[in-house]
């Protein structure tokens, strides 16, 4: 089985590791100079990747990269014990909260943003977290 790692693409490798420890409480983990940090705590470590805004995120793609708010379809799920606290802790390093706390039947989530135009969610499960989902003749 291959091995999950995430990577996030950020403009000043400082501020991101200032931000990510202080906003989601991971760790610094292994630092290569200005080109790449680790960072753990999160179930798979986290490596950020210092590039210019601007600059050609793939030789198959026009896209170029861009730190302005922005949408992707894959982003970051965090689950936390305490919803309201974990979104103070985020929005005191830096985030956004970008829409009131939403209540679902697994729990509650809180839609944020980065200094770096990436998005998050916070989740808090309840009950039997996305099992609630389930049916009830599922088990």
């Amino acid at each position: 089985m291959a091995e999950l790692r995430i990577c996030v693409d950020v403009p000043d490798l400082d501020r991101a590791i200032t931000f990510y420890t202080r906003a989601l409480g991971l760790t610094l983990g292994r630092r290569n100079g200005p080109h790449w940090a680790e960072l753990l705590g999160a179930g798979c470590p986290v490596d950020l990747l210092p590039v210019e805004a601007g600059s050609v995120a793939s030789p198959a793609a026009a896209a170029v990269r861009d730190f302005a708010r922005h949408w992707t379809p894959v982003h970051l799920d965090l689950a936390v014990d305490d919803l309201d606290a974990a979104v103070v802790r985020a929005e005191q390093a830096g985030a956004r909260l970008e829409r009131p706390i939403v209540e679902r039947r697994w729990g509650r989530m809180a839609n944020m943003g980065d200094p770096f135009g990436h998005g998050f969610c916070l989740l808090q499960f309840q009950g039997r977290g996305y099992d609630e989902l389930l049916s009830s003749s599922t088990g």
